[in-house]
């Protein structure tokens, strides 16, 4: 049973006459209701994709980073090592390191993707190369059936840029352990799709995070995780978004 409404104007509490509220208007005001709500919900820590740390496991992460007030571009790096190039880093994806899982005659490249790729099974000519699998990125929750694209639409990122580690202190490394943080498969590689790492490049927080705010918990764990494991500092920028990120995270238990 509907209750009766008188057609007119009626008063409000403070005596003013309130219009009454027409279909549109309030169709509109039920679809802003609406929007704010998926706003909460995607702030919400149950918004964090399956499988995110809890926030018991990241927070002590925040506060160990250091924190410097601004990345400033320090000169030398190069990432090349063909020519005359610095090769700051080291041969890219090099098998002889110090980092976990080096020197088991499998570039990390190819460490990475047996890693990552579901149901990717070894060449038995190599025993290092893959072959299928399927990849969910780890920043887009894109599936990607590499069976049937191809392993060259696959990247392998460094969540903490490289560039970046060197104008925040890699700069001052041992050529040792730029090769060993190049290369740590544990702690700073994923791979992606070739499309958003392309865009990601060497941005950190401040300036990218991933599309998906579902997966934006994951991301800052790995990327604090890198940097308290190589001692190297954030910026106050990155902070501040890392911090809105682990909010996402689920509780801890």
């Amino acid at each position: 049973m509907t209750d009766h409404v008188p057609a007119g104007p009626r008063p409000g509490a403070s005596g003013r006459v309130v219009p009454p509220v027409g279909p549109r208007a309030l169709g509109l005001t039920l679809a802003i209701v609406a929007a704010i709500c998926g706003v909460m919900w995607w702030g919400d820590p149950r918004a964090s994709a399956p499988g995110s740390p809890g926030q018991d496991l990241v927070e002590p992460l925040l506060e160990r980073v250091d924190v410097v007030p601004e990345r400033v571009t320090v000169p030398g790096y190069e990432r090349a090592c063909s020519g005359a190039s610095a090769c700051v880093f080291g041969p890219a994806w090099s098998d002889a390191t110090g980092a976990p899982g080096s020197g088991n005659g499998c570039s990390t490249r190819h460490d990475v993707l047996a890693r990552d790729l579901r149901g990717a099974t070894p060449e038995a000519a190599s025993g290092c190369s893959v072959d299928g699998g399927i990849l969910v990125d780890p920043y887009t929750g894109r599936v990607v059936d590499v069976g049937a694209s191809g392993l060259r639409g696959i990247h392998v990122d460094h969540v903490f840029p490289l560039s970046a580690a060197w104008d925040l202190g890699a700069w001052s490394w041992s050529a040792e352990r730029r090769a060993a943080f190049a290369n740590d498969v544990d702690r700073n590689l994923l791979a992606v799709t070739g499309s958003v790492n392309s865009r990601k490049s060497d941005l950190t927080p401040e300036e990218w995070i991933p599309p998906d705010p579902g997966r934006h918990c994951f991301y800052a764990a790995r990327y604090l995780t890198a940097a308290v494991s190589y001692g190297l500092p954030v910026t106050q920028g990155d902070l501040e978004v890392l911090q809105e990120a682990v909010r996402r995270c689920p509780p801890g238990r």
